[in-house]
């Protein structure tokens, strides 16, 4: 007589419990509130990019006109605007456990990662911390399959 165990659900319940598995989860979760506070942060960058054109200046040698990258302030708050509203709304939803949150985030803060890279001789320490922290979260958003895998 033998039988399963009532527990054992095959190897998809085993792997849902590794040590791996439980840092991606619990980094979905840190990623959707990074995404969140990250986008209410870009929105508060844009309004100051939008409403004083002296509010970001460019540092160091890079402010003549050598910056490849080099906007107007205007044009880099509404960049910051729409790119923190949306990068929000998806960290929102990430947090919800919508389906769409998980890729939408993926796509969005990798934009978000080359606009802070674009943005380093505005703010440097900021977009490093921006850049780091979006690899993080492309990382936990990118590894934690078992939620979202029917």
């Amino acid at each position: 007589m033998s039988q399963a165990a009532p527990h054992a659900a095959g190897p998809k319940s085993s792997r849902a419990h590794g040590p791996d598995n439980v840092w991606a989860s619990s980094g979905t979760l840190f990623a959707g509130v990074l995404m969140l506070v990250s986008g209410v942060l870009g929105v508060l960058e844009g309004i100051a990019g939008i409403a004083n054109d002296q509010a970001y200046v460019l540092t160091g040698n890079l402010a003549g006109d050598t910056y490849v990258y080099k906007f107007d302030t205007t044009a880099w708050g509404w960049i910051h605007l729409v790119l923190g509203i949306v990068v929000a709304a998806t960290g929102f939803g990430l947090l919800k456990g919508a389906r769409w949150a998980r890729m939408a985030g993926i796509v969005l803060v990798s934009l978000y990662v080359i606009a802070h890279f674009m943005w380093l001789p505005y703010q440097p320490i900021w977009a490093l911390v921006g850049i780091a922290l979006g690899v993080f979260v492309i990382w936990s958003l990118c590894t934690d399959r078992e939620r979202y895998i029917p």
